[in-house]
């Protein structure tokens, strides 16, 4: 049980730390109204910028914020063909071996399927009195 929940947590460890996400922050004078993770933040409905004029311009008092998390993209890849040869010639051996692990065994002939029982005329147990105690 221990071996599983540190092995899920190894691979969401390193899910998190290559993912790379956005969060936008919508501020409102010096008050933040909303933050979004993924998404555009939509803002507190002040929005001057069909209306602004060059005079106007600086009277807007709402701001947006990015910033950007990047995960880390340079992480170690081993291809096939940088592995040395005995290391090679191992991982070529062990998949083989265990892809003919799983084999299907050839159908079994059964060669009394199709006879039925003959008909019981009467419970000879129980006729002679014979019973497993």
């Amino acid at each position: 049980m221990l071996h599983k929940a540190f092995s899920v947590t190894l691979t969401l460890l390193v899910l998190v730390s290559t993912m790379s996400f956005t969060v936008e922050k919508h501020f409102c004078g010096n008050t933040l109204v909303e933050t979004a993770v993924f998404t555009e933040a939509k803002g507190c409905g002040m929005d001057m910028s069909k209306f602004q004029t060059t005079e106007n311009k600086k009277n807007n008092c709402c701001k947006n914020e990015v910033e950007v998390v990047k995960g880390q993209d340079k992480l170690k890849t081993t291809a096939f063909d940088d592995l040395k040869y005995h290391q090679q010639l191992f991982f070529t051996s062990y998949v083989y071996s265990f892809v003919n692990l799983f084999e299907g065994l050839s159908e079994q002939i059964i060669p009394h399927k199709n006879y039925s029982p003959p008909n019981l005329v009467a419970d000879i147990q129980v006729l002679d009195q014979v019973f497993i105690i």
